[in-house]
Formats: C-alpha cells, sequence, structure tokens
C-alpha cells in the first residue's frame, strides 16, 4: 500500500523590528519547508501549533491551511512558506502537527519537530 509522508524543516529568525523587549514581547519568523516524501500525493488541510516560552507559558494554534493555501503535492514536490510568530520571553519553542489528506482522502500528520526561538543576544 502507498506510504504518505510528508518531512517538515523550519528555519528561525529573530525580528528585532518587531519585537519590544520593554514589554516582554519577542518576535520570531520561520519559513517552513514541507516536503512530500511519501510515494502518494497528498494536500496539507490544517496546522496545529504549540508555542512555549522559557516561562513554561504555552499557546496553541490550530486553523485551516497555512498562509492562506492548502498545498496539494505529489511525490518529490515541496512548499515553503514563512510566518511569524511573538512570545513573551527572548527564547521558547515551538512544534506541532499538519493534518493531511490523501487523493483518495485517508487522511495523516505530518510532525513539525521541536525547534528553538532564541534571540541571539539573550545566550551571552
Amino acid at each position: 500500500m502507498a506510504k504518505p509522508q510528508f518531512t517538515v524543516q523550519v528555519a528561525v529568525r529573530p525580528l528585532a523590528e518587531q519585537s519590544q523587549p520593554d514589554a516582554g514581547q519577542y518576535a520570531f519568523a520561520y519559513t517552513v519547508t514541507i516536503r512530500n516524501s511519501g510515494d502518494v500525493t497528498a494536500q496539507l488541510i490544517a496546522r496545529h501549533w504549540i508555542i512555549t516560552d522559557a516561562h513554561g507559558h504555552t499557546e496553541e494554534v490550530r486553523g485551516l491551511a497555512v498562509v492562506g493555501h492548502q498545498p496539494l503535492l505529489k511525490p518529490g514536490e515541496q512548499f515553503e512558506y514563512t510566518s511569524w510568530t511573538r512570545i513573551g520571553t527572548p527564547n521558547g519553542t515551538m512544534r506541532g502537527t499538519f493534518f493531511c489528506m490523501t487523493e483518495d482522502a485517508r487522511p495523516f500528520d505530518a510532525t513539525i519537530p521541536e525547534f528553538g526561538l532564541t534571540l541571539a543576544s539573550s545566550l551571552h
């Protein structure tokens, strides 16, 4: 039986111009690359993010699509998008899941491995 699989990679950068350290607001952009590493065509339908700051405060974000898109990816194809988030500490983490569906309506999840949200200046 054909196996659906999406592989997810994320690159992060701090957004100094969107951050307000005096107000406890730290912004980060993240670029997500979703690659269909399986052997069947499938579509990304929805997202679920878990965002945690250094104090353990967690925010969950759920919704349809990513940046207004529900990309349909053939095996080997990829889709990339950039979004952003804001947390209350200079360091935190994000992880999550993309809910996906094969062309023949078989659902599967694509895991988004945990990645760091880190303001470089906070590491010194």
